[in-house]
């Protein structure tokens, strides 16, 4: 039976944070869960850059049903958990569902891969107080308030933590996750 990774997320994430992990985890032969507040048909978005807007811009995006709610969720089925970024973070970070399963994946030194917003949600469960992170760049401050050290990279790898500023950088951020996750739950190849 293939490990299984858990893909944490909520209507408003970046829909190329959610499919991207999904699809390449996937094919790599890891079994991939979405879970959300609900079961429920998810709605993602797309950010992007418009010239002279200040901040980037967000249009709706592709869709996907989520597997499971947070309440349904047993964290010990699975090897590692991915948060996508998007404006989601923004309000699951409040979810008590949602933390007690991201407490659990840090607590067992399980594998888990964050990027743009999603780093929120560790700084929501206390998990980045003296670790290396990076994340989408206007949450320098966030991530230094949480007690992170900050670094402007593709990827930054920390133990069994591996964050991501935003989805230009999924090549590397999934090449340094699934090094961490094959050492830690690796295939069986038959």
């Amino acid at each position: 039976m293939a490990a299984k990774v858990l893909i944490v997320t909520g209507d408003a994430a970046e829909s190329l944070e959610v499919l991207y992990p999904y699809q390449r985890l996937r094919e790599e032969g890891y079994e991939v869960h979405v879970a959300a507040p609900s079961r429920k048909k998810l709605q993602f978005v797309v950010h992007d850059f418009e010239p002279g807007f200040d901040t980037y811009t967000e249009k709706p995006g592709y869709t996907l049903p989520s597997d499971l709610a947070f309440a349904e969720v047993e964290p010990a089925q699975y090897a590692a958990v991915v948060i996508p970024g998007g404006r989601a973070p923004e309000y699951l970070r409040a979810d008590p569902e949602l933390r007690k399963i991201l407490k659990s994946f840090f607590d067992a030194d399980k594998p888990v891969a964050q990027i743009c917003h999603g780093p929120l949600l560790t700084a929501a469960v206390g998990e980045l107080a003296g670790r290396r992170v990076t994340a989408y760049p206007a949450l320098e401050i966030d991530m230094q308030s949480a007690g992170a050290t900050y670094q402007d990279a593709e990827a930054v790898v920390d133990g069994t933590l591996v964050s991501s500023r935003a989805w230009p950088d999924h090549p590397a951020w999934m090449r340094e996750f699934l090094k961490v996750l094959r050492q830690k739950a690796p295939l069986s190849r038959s």
